[in-house]
């Protein structure tokens, strides 16, 4: 019997998977949790065989939760559920450990197929997954340290007003870096930056 925790900030998500886990005979959810840091704990507690898990939750994010999880119990396979289908968020997920990532649209054969194939020590990541849909480089951005703290905080839905008062800068100042950062990405609008800023959140953190 294959055990498995679930963690997801949206509790209909994962009464969705449960049902549909629940139909087979080798898999078993023995635990939930909707943010970070009750799924470590529940980790520690019912040491499951995988755990599923959502990049972006409340408190800790999957990242961090899957570095620690996987400091503490090695033997633990870790999958991505997500809706971050980067090449960057990929690669930072299997960087802090995970066996596999697959997407949230994908279907619960794949997320069932996902769940075996990293219970027997193997990797399983989605072929969906494209390396970048914005169409900018990634190694060809050079931002400095303050317009990364600027792109990363406008990714958490912080406004320039906000992002002001955290920085202790005036909001005119942001104003510029944000012109400055729409340049170095040719990016065109307001919206596409707030897009491509939620997007790439964790790779400016």
């Amino acid at each position: 019997m294959i055990t498995i925790v679930i963690a997801e900030d949206h509790q209909a998500l994962i009464d969705g998977i449960k049902l549909a886990l629940n139909l087979e005979p080798d898999i078993e959810v023995i635990g939930e949790a909707n943010d970070g840091e009750e799924l470590i704990k529940l980790v520690r507690l019912q040491k499951p065989h995988v755990v599923l898990t959502d990049i972006r939750m409340p408190k800790c994010d999957g990242i961090t939760a899957t570095r620690t999880i996987k400091e503490e119990f090695p033997m633990i396979q870790v999958v991505a559920f997500s809706m971050f289908d980067q090449a960057e968020a990929v690669s930072q997920m299997r960087e802090a450990g995970a066996s596999g990532y697959i997407m949230k649209n994908s279907s619960l054969a794949k997320v069932v197929e996902a769940i075996r194939t990293v219970a027997k020590n193997e990797t399983f990541f989605d072929t969906s997954i494209v390396a970048d849909k914005t169409g900018v480089n990634q190694e060809e951005i050079v931002l400095s340290k303050r317009e990364k703290e600027i792109l990363r905080l406008i990714g958490e839905g912080n406004s320039s007003n906000e992002i002001s008062e955290i920085l202790s800068i005036g909001k005119s100042t942001v104003d510029t870096h944000r012109k400055n950062i729409l340049k170095k990405l040719s990016i065109q609008g307001k919206s596409d930056l707030v897009r491509f800023a939620v997007e790439r959140k964790y790779d400016f953190d």
